[in-house]
């Protein structure tokens, strides 16, 4: 297969891919306790090497734990599979991350490391062939343009989505390989790219603490405590990469969102990052301690266990707790996440304000016109023909009394839109679209750092599914490809050639607010923060626009029903 510089497979491998990836949110985080960056850890610096590899040049760099071999090529130097943590796997499990041993010699980052071990995403093809798994999966994965020439990039943290159960952050198996290459958005704006693997699903956030106490008290937090651990690491090493460790920018799609949203709530996380964005993923609210709990009564009951052998829990078959998993979600294995335990995760990060500890941390917060388009796709395909009757009839089912209300304001609001067109709209505005709002509300409401709103409205003219002409428009983690500047890979973005224009003006936005905390740049419009009043919102599209305050009429119906 043909394979450009950056080490990404072209749109026309890209163009076998026949699915559609899912990412289901569910809210989720954790705190960590405190910890003070060394300045001795940062003066950690490359020390470069140049032998020939299979493709391109050998680069060594010696990090804060021992040497890293990545390979340079097109530009860019890249390393694969890096631990950022020991192994929890074993006495490990459920437990905050250990810490990681230095090594001894040259380490090879070659490759992607394993994922956690999940359940297969339920929006993947079956026919991907699964990406190698296991529990000792805490690695990260650098895109960078220089080691060792004294630049000071900024660096671009990126969690992955798929709730908080499936994902990662780079897979050896092809088409898993593409979504998250950080090589087009590194090489384009000379910044540092990272992404990273951390545990998932009830290896990372099964709560053990009101069962077994004090030794299992960062159990509901477990998973949040990798990324946090693997932000530690980076800030640490990011001179060797060519980064500044004082210009760190988080961010994350859907679940990743979360992740994002979490971070910013969490004491351990403070000082560790920048700037924030959260994409496809506004999260309020976390699952509260009871609940937890609850839940792992019922995984224990599912394991034929009593609450007294709790301690088995830690014994049993890795792929066995995944299957448990399974088989509680039915058809959405993503509604485990990360637990209010009152200490690693003190409070809901956005709910009932936004968190003080980040209140001088600049955010961009926002969604994709049509997200629920995806998971429409995903096991209603019949949405996608409605008439007028059929339409009346889901939004009664839903909205009971209020449905003649929520028709009668979309309908205002939107001339001309199908039934189709308005199930869309309602969908994703009462689920996605009013907590983005809820949140940047809050997040200016601490006059601090500035708030910026975005709706990504460029529209893929792919259908949603053989046979349903209906297109795919601005559906759920579009955006993806579009960010990371590469939408060449993605099937799902059509093939106009607007597309490109599209991302380099959202691409060239998150790079700018990387390295700014302002994501205005010369090829869109001035990009305003976003307050109660004028409610400015950047349309991100092939021709991007500022509007206030979009469709007002249905925000503030979301305002009414959700306080009703």
């Amino acid at each position: 297969m043909k394979q450009h510089q950056d080490g990404t497979e072209g749109s026309q491998a890209g163009n076998r891919r026949n699915g559609r990836r899912q990412f289901l949110l569910k809210a989720g985080g954790a705190a960590v306790a405190p910890t003070l960056v060394g300045s001795s850890a940062r003066t950690a610096r490359a020390q470069a090497s140049a032998t020939t590899v299979a493709n391109g040049q050998s680069v060594v760099v010696r990090t804060t734990h021992g040497q890293l071999r990545g390979v340079r090529n097109g530009g860019l130097t890249i390393f694969k599979g890096v631990p950022y943590a020991g192994s929890p796997a074993g006495e490990g499990r459920f437990k905050a991350p250990p810490s990681l041993d230095p090594w001894t010699g040259v380490r090879d980052a070659l490759v992607y490391g394993p994922q956690a071990v999940q359940p297969p995403d339920p929006g993947w093809p079956k026919e991907w062939a699964p990406a190698a798994s296991s529990e000792d999966c805490l690695v990260l994965n650098v895109w960078t343009p220089g080691t060792g020439d004294g630049k000071k990039r900024p660096v671009m943290f990126y969690s992955h989505g798929g709730g908080f159960a499936t994902g990662n952050g780079g897979a050896e198996v092809w088409p898993q390989s593409l979504p998250h290459d950080g090589a087009a958005l590194a090489r384009s704006y000379d910044v540092v790219v990272v992404t990273h693997n951390h545990r998932l699903g009830l290896l990372g956030y099964l709560y053990l603490g009101d069962l077994l106490g004090e030794e299992y008290a960062a159990s509901g937090a477990a998973g949040i405590l990798d990324i946090a651990t693997a932000l530690r690491w980076i800030v640490d090493n990011a001179e060797v990469f060519g980064g500044d460790p004082d210009r760190v920018m988080i961010w994350g799609e859907s679940g990743g969102g979360a992740k994002t949203a979490t971070l910013t709530a969490m004491p351990g996380a403070k000082g560790l990052f920048q700037r924030a964005s959260i994409e496809s993923g506004p999260t309020l609210r976390l699952t509260p301690r009871d609940a937890a709990t609850e839940t792992t009564r019922r995984v224990l009951a599912a394991l034929d266990l009593d609450e007294k052998q709790a301690r088995e829990l830690v014994k049993i078959p890795a792929e066995r707790l995944r299957d448990v998993q399974q088989e509680m979600s039915g058809t959405n294995p993503m509604r485990v996440g990360p637990v209010v335990d009152g200490h690693f995760i003190p409070t809901h990060p956005y709910d009932p304000v936004a968190p003080a500890i980040s209140a001088d941390v600049p955010l961009i917060v926002g969604t994709n016109k049509d997200e629920s388009i995806m998971f429409l796709q995903r096991g209603d395909l019949p949405a996608f023909s409605l008439d007028d009757a059929s339409l009346r009839e889901r939004l009664e089912t839903r909205f009971g009394d209020d449905a003649d209300r929520v028709l009668e304001v979309h309908r205002r609001e939107r001339p001309g839109a199908s039934p189709t067109d308005l199930f869309v709209a309602i969908t994703t505005g009462q689920w996605m679209w009013h907590n983005a709002i809820v949140l940047a509300e809050r997040k200016a409401a601490l006059h601090a750092a500035p708030v910026f709103m975005y709706q990504f409205a460029y529209e893929s003219e792919v259908p949603v599914a053989p046979g349903v002409p209906y297109p795919t428009k601005a559906a759920h983690a579009m955006e993806m490809a579009f960010k990371f500047n590469h939408p060449e890979t993605s099937p799902e973005a059509g093939r106009r050639p607007e597309r490109f224009e599209a991302a380099r003006k959202m691409s060239a936005a998150w790079a700018a607010f990387a390295r700014t905390g302002d994501p205005s740049h010369p090829g869109i419009p001035k990009w305003p923060s976003y307050d109660g009043e004028r409610r400015a919102t950047m349309i991100l599209d092939a021709e991007c626009r500022v509007v206030e305050d979009p469709h007002r009429e249905e925000r503030l119906l979301w305002e009414h029903l959700a306080r009703s």
